[in-house]
């Protein structure tokens, strides 16, 4: 295809650092990824934002491989967290050491961006080792270096890449760099700009290497001239949906019947159903799978709390109900499709896992496409009421004018801007300490210069005056704790996605699989969702050893070193529960600082919970980076047009703990930083929004 064509002769182009390939989904840019390593010409570092997404392009690796049968086989290893702490463990090494050895033994290591992060900070080195032991040598071995998906990266993650990317042109050879991605924006091709960096955009919608023909004679007729189809047609209907939290759960519940009888009418039919709940899939999922049942059909799950046999057999059932695990990149061979969304990117990318294939895993042709909507009652109106009407009932339209008319009225989303130039130069600074380590100092003395003067151009932010920033923080730190180390708003400044200071270990009962109820899953949700047994760290780590002995299949622990506390999972609310964080002083002068700080004391008040006063005990105690508004948690949301899923939660002080509506709102961790570049919008007097 013309874009694979283009994206191969960039990469072996000299001239060219940065590769972006915007081709739309299904439509090959992976082959055109691998295509140099298939020819031996280099290895490659694969990194996905999510695990489903790296087991499904393992196996899309394989097989290029089986099909091209080059001379020199790459050799192909996937690493995860949990694979990661099992490999070392079993090869009794740390996990540098792991890491290290499962990339020696590759030429396609695919991994996860949060991976090639830490490695790059030295995460998984003891104090003995130099700085560089480890990204060093995997800088050097691979030659390129692969992002899917970038378009889902928020702000933190952007800047983590660029960090990462400036530091391997300061100490490396030059190497290559492949975006697989929607159209990037101009703030990441202005910062690649400024940064050196010389990149291709290969854009075949702007070249129009798209052609969307009318009649089954033109498809034809470009069949015949050597054009391939990417896309099926898609019969796509709008579901209006109130604006309440469980409107789609209930209209999916009135209308199991109707959404099964779809199966019998169209005999080999696979779909699925994403919604943004896990709490309603988890609710849906018996509900469906019992109506399925009678009539031989299968219903599965995946969600961020779905065991891993449940996830990986999820694809292959006849009905998957799931999250935001499903929707990023995974091929499915569905022909029916149900979905929520939260804003336009959302929107696109769910309705683009459909029409990728003409057959089901099994073989059996589909005969038709088509998807369900389940929008906010605003978002149907101004598409298709009044004057302004931009779609109308019947009307048949090609998808690159759809989705320009998805994102030109549906929900946008902040991108946080800011940040870059607020936080982005806080990587920088750690990145560029470890360059001037005594240890390897003489070896990487032209490389410091050059990084600083990189990062302080692309990140508007001089060095000295962000590392006094930090250690200012520092020191408020060790005055509030009375410790004489650490500094919590650096670490989730340095971090990849940011912290997880209420995350609770979670012993599933409601799993069968019985080596997967060993899960993670954040305070708030458990609060809204979940029934819940408290329970203590020994007693969970004790049953995760039993289990892993008797099954002879070892678990991953390393993900529940610091969770805040442990529970047994019981069930799934069939209501969400009011609740609130509180604080036991006064607020407002918090608040009123405008800045990101570090809080102790901060507990939540939920009257219905009978377990509340236990999980107090634990969270008072922990120290939250966070940021406080003196403002109710529904106006902060709108105004500031948040993501659906950001931490940020309502909370009361001793004076406003009875109020029906928390008169404060409360971001955690990486939201925090993220709300630090917003929150100049309200100060001022009154709470009148303003922009500068």
């Amino acid at each position: 295809m013309w874009h694979q064509t283009e994206t191969v002769r960039a990469l072996g182009d000299p001239a060219v650092d940065v590769v972006i390939n915007t081709a739309m989904t299904g439509d090959g840019k992976s082959l055109a990824a691998y295509w140099p390593v298939l020819q031996g010409q280099c290895s490659a570092v694969g990194l996905y934002p999510t695990n489903e997404l790296a087991r499904d392009q393992e196996l899309q690796v394989t097989s290029y491989i089986q099909a091209f049968q080059p001379d020199l086989e790459p050799r192909v290893n996937r690493l995860s967290g949990p694979l990661l702490e099992i490999y070392a463990e079993n090869e009794g090494l740390r996990k540098g050491s792991a890491i290290a050895t499962r990339a020696g033994q590759s030429e396609v290591l695919i991994t996860n961006p949060d991976i090639f992060h830490y490695l790059h900070r030295g995460a998984y080195l003891t104090d003995k080792d130099t700085p560089d032991k480890l990204w060093n040598r995997i800088d050097k071995d691979f030659d390129l270096f692969i992002f899917d998906e970038f378009h889902v990266f928020a702000a933190p993650q952007v800047a983590s890449v660029l960090n990462t990317m400036l530091l391997i042109q300061a100490t490396n050879r030059r190497k290559k760099f492949l975006f697989l991605s929607a159209t990037p924006s101009d703030s990441l091709l202005n910062r690649l700009n400024k940064a050196g960096f010389r990149y291709r955009v290969i854009n075949p919608t702007d070249e129009g290497k798209y052609q969307f023909p009318e009649t089954q004679a033109e498809a034809e007729a470009l069949q015949a001239d050597h054009w391939r189809q990417v896309a099926r047609s898609i019969d796509l209907t709008f579901i209006p949906m109130e604006p309440t939290s469980k409107a789609s759960e209930t209209w999916l519940k009135e209308n199991q019947e109707s959404i099964f009888s779809q199966f019998l009418e169209h005999p080999g039919s696979k779909g699925a159903i994403i919604l943004n709940s896990i709490a309603a899939v988890k609710r849906l999922t018996p509900v469906f799978r019992e109506c399925f049942a009678q009539h031989g059909l299968t219903v599965r799950e995946n969600t961020g709390l779905s065991g891993g046999q449940e996830k990986a057999e999820s694809l292959a059932a006849d009905l998957v109900i799931g999250t935001s695990t499903i929707d990023v990149g995974v091929d499915f061979k569905i022909n029916l499709l149900i979905f929520e969304s939260s804003d336009a990117g959302n929107f696109i990318q769910r309705l683009g896992r459909l029409g990728r294939h003409d057959k089901n895993i099994q073989g059996i042709s589909f005969d038709g496409f088509r998807a369900y909507a389940l929008v906010p009652n605003f978002f149907m109106e101004r598409l298709f009421e009044g004057e302004d009407a931009v779609l109308t009932d019947g009307e048949v339209c090609d998808r690159i004018h759809f989705q320009t008319l998805i994102r030109e009225n549906y929900r946008r989303i902040n991108d946080f801007e800011g940040y870059y130039k607020r936080w982005g130069a806080v990587q920088s600074v750690a990145l560029g300490r470890q360059l001037a380590n005594p240890a390897v100092k003489s070896q990487y003395e032209g490389s410091v210069q050059k990084f600083q003067q990189a990062c302080e151009t692309v990140f508007e932010a001089r060095f000295g005056q962000v590392f006094g920033r930090i250690k200012g923080w520092a020191e408020e730190w060790q005055n509030l704790s009375g410790q004489k180390t650490g500094n919590p708003i650096a670490e989730d400044a340095r971090s990849f996605r940011g912290s997880s200071p209420l995350q609770c270990g979670l012993y599933d009962l409601t799993e069968a699989n019985e080596r997967d109820r060993f899960k993670t899953y954040d305070l708030p949700g458990v609060l809204s969702n979940l029934e819940i047994e408290m329970w203590n760290k020994s007693a969970f780590l004790d049953t995760l050893q039993e289990t892993a002995e008797r099954t002879g299949q070892p678990i991953a622990k390393g993900r529940f070193k610091h969770c805040l506390g442990f529970m047994k999972l019981q069930g799934y609310r069939e209501e969400r529960l009011n609740w609130k964080f509180t604080f036991p002083g006064d607020l407002q002068p918090i608040a009123d600082a405008y800045k990101v700080q570090v809080l102790l004391g901060i507990q939540v008040w939920q009257p219905d919970n009978p377990w509340a006063s236990l999980i107090n005990q634990r969270l008072k105690k922990q120290a939250l980076v966070c940021y406080v508004l003196r403002k109710p948690l529904r106006e902060v949301r709108l105004r500031l047009q948040l993501p659906m899923h950001f931490q940020i939660y309502p909370i009361s002080d001793a004076n406003s703990i009875h109020d029906a509506i928390a008169p404060y709102s409360v971001a955690f961790g990486q939201s925090a930083l993220l709300i630090d570049t917003l929150a100049h919008r309200f100060r001022r007097e009154g709470g009148e929004i303003w922009v500068v």
